[in-house]
Formats: structure tokens, C-alpha cells, sequence
């Protein structure tokens, strides 16, 4: 295959899990935000979300002050922000139009029906309406792309590297919503008593990665911060877990692996590897902040390994 055929195979599926896993962020900083709690509290909230992606800089120099109906403005129209919903599902319907041969009628007229119906809904005033009806739309689409994509295209290298861009994006983003709220936690999660409050955050939380039912099928018990943060890494039958991300990303890289890539997979099966026998008890004497910093760090080098050894090379 082509290196540009897989670039924008790859790019399209991140995008479109890029756009997927920032609703559910945005989604559950909504749900948190109508909690009892102080302004700066909330503003702490929206703060924190803003810096685990990497956009508080830009967000900053666009708006000045902060206020929830900016940032969901900032974070879902605006074109200027590589990582808001708008220009992640524009992204991803120009590379899927760039390899229309390559996909399947039906993969290709999902991607360009969401990118219609998107500005269409953005227009009619969802978003100011009803938030969460938007961000619901925007997975179930998210969700549609996949089920089309795995049910309609030939298992051939074209899949490998969606599924690539998928998971690559997913782990990252899942580490992302889950320093959200753990970043800055003073307390030991392991020694506070759980409150109702707490009991809301951390639901909210499991929700906003449709993890809620599968933890009450797991554990069968209260929630805890220590049992989410095992469930969402350390929990390979978990669908968003960073070890079943991981599984994925090494089981697909392996096949479309060339005479270039031992390397890259390496760092990937290590990666996995350290997941897999991890236990959440040390990492989270550790440090979960840390534990976490350092996975995107890997993430993000992984990344570019893939790009430069099968895909067209990021930009230096």
C-alpha cells in the first residue's frame, strides 16, 4: 500500500475517535458542572481539560477569560482548534475523500453524511439547546464509522491502518479523561471515604468512557477511585482500557510491519507489556499523574515512529 493511502486511512479513523473522545470529555465536564460545587471549582473543572489537551495557550489568546459556553464553543466550532468536533470530522471526511477508491460506498458516505449533518445540527442551535444530545450524536456517529468500517471492507492493510489510527487515538484520549480528574487530586484516593458527591464524579466519569455498566459487572461494589483508574488501564477486557488500546495497536501493527518497523514495534510491546503486568497499587504510589504523563509521552512517540515508518513523516 501506498504510504499516502495509509496516511489518510490512519488519519481519518484518529480524527474520527478524536471527535468521539472529545464530546465524551466535554460531556462529562457538563455532567460534573452541575454538581454542588464553587465557581472556581467549576472553573477548576474546565481549567483542567483545557490543559490535558494541550490547549490552554490558544484558548487563552482567543477568549481571554474563562467560561464553560466558551470553551464548548471553543472545543466544538471552532476551526482554528485542530481538536475541536468541527474540525475533527472535517479532517476526517477530506482524508476519507482522499482515498474514496480505497473504502467501501457505505464507509465513505457515513463520513461525508456526519460532516452534512454536523453543520446542520450546529446551525439549528443544539449546542447552546441541549449539549449532551450533541455529544450523544456525535459518538453513536463515531460508533456507526466503525460498525460500517469493520462490516463492509476487505481485511486487508486498508483495516490495519484505521484500526491503527483508532486505538493510537483512543489510548491517548482515555489517559487524557482520565488525568482530568485526577490531575491536581490532593487527597489519597485510597484513604478517603467515598461521599455522594464523590459517588457522582466518579460515575459521571465512567459514563463519560460507557464504562459504567461494565464496572458494576466487574466489581459488583461501590465505586473507587482505585478501581476506576485499574479498570480503565489495567483491564484488558475493558473496550476503552489503555492495555486493551494497546493490544490492539500491537496486534495490527504486526500485521502491516516492514523491514523498518522492529523497532517501532518494540516500543509498542513494551508499552503493552508494562501494562499488562502493572499493578494499580504501585502505580498509584507512584503516582497516577506521573504514570499517565509518561504514557502520553510514549503514546505520542509512538505515534511518530508509525508515521515515519509507514505513513508520510510529521512535519519536523
Amino acid at each position: 500500500m501506498l504510504s499516502r493511502t495509509a496516511d489518510h486511512l490512519f488519519w481519518m479513523a484518529r480524527y474520527t475517535e478524536r471527535a468521539e473522545n472529545t464530546a465524551r470529555m466535554l460531556d462529562v465536564n457538563i455532567q460534573t458542572s452541575m454538581l454542588p460545587q464553587s465557581l472556581e471549582d467549576a472553573e477548576k473543572g474546565w481549567r483542567a481539560m483545557l490543559g490535558i489537551s494541550e490547549l490552554q495557550e490558544a484558548y487563552d489568546d482567543k477568549y481571554g477569560l474563562l467560561n464553560g459556553r466558551d470553551v464548548l464553543d471553543f472545543m466544538v466550532r471552532d476551526p482554528d482548534n485542530p481538536s475541536s468536533i468541527t474540525a475533527c470530522l472535517t479532517g476526517a471526511r477530506e482524508n476519507a475523500r482522499a482515498v474514496r477508491g480505497t473504502l467501501t460506498t457505505e464507509v465513505w458516505e457515513t463520513q461525508n453524511a456526519t460532516w452534512l449533518d454536523m453543520q446542520k445540527r450546529l446551525e439549528g442551535g443544539v449546542l447552546e439547546r441541549d449539549p449532551s444530545q450533541f455529544f450523544e450524536w456525535v459518538k453513536y456517529r463515531s460508533h456507526l464509522s466503525r460498525g460500517v468500517t469493520l462490516g463492509t471492507m476487505l481485511k486487508d492493510e486498508a483495516i490495519h491502518f484505521i484500526r491503527l489510527g483508532t486505538f493510537l487515538e483512543r489510548a491517548d484520549n482515555t489517559a487524557r479523561i482520565l488525568d482530568v480528574k485526577f490531575h491536581g487530586a490532593k487527597e489519597n484516593p485510597q484513604s478517603e471515604e467515598m461521599t455522594q458527591r464523590d459517588f457522582y464524579y466518579w460515575a459521571a466519569l465512567l459514563r463519560s468512557v460507557s464504562a459504567f455498566e461494565i464496572y458494576r459487572k466487574v466489581y459488583r461494589d461501590v465505586i473507587t477511585p482505585e478501581r476506576v483508574a485499574e479498570l480503565l488501564m489495567l483491564r484488558g477486557d475493558m473496550p476503552r482500557s489503555l492495555l486493551a488500546c494497546m493490544d490492539e495497536v500491537v496486534n495490527n501493527l504486526k500485521e502491516v510491519k516492514n523491514d523498518v518497523s522492529a523497532d517501532t514495534e518494540r516500543l509498542a510491546g513494551k508499552l503493552q507489556a508494562d501494562l499488562q503486568f502493572a499493578r494499580i497499587a504501585e502505580i498509584l504510589d507512584t503516582g497516577l499523574h506521573d504514570t499517565l504523563t509518561e504514557f502520553l509521552e510514549r503514546i505520542f512517540e509512538l505515534g511518530n515512529r508509525i508515521s515515519r515508518d509507514f505513513l508520510v513523516p510529521v512535519a519536523a
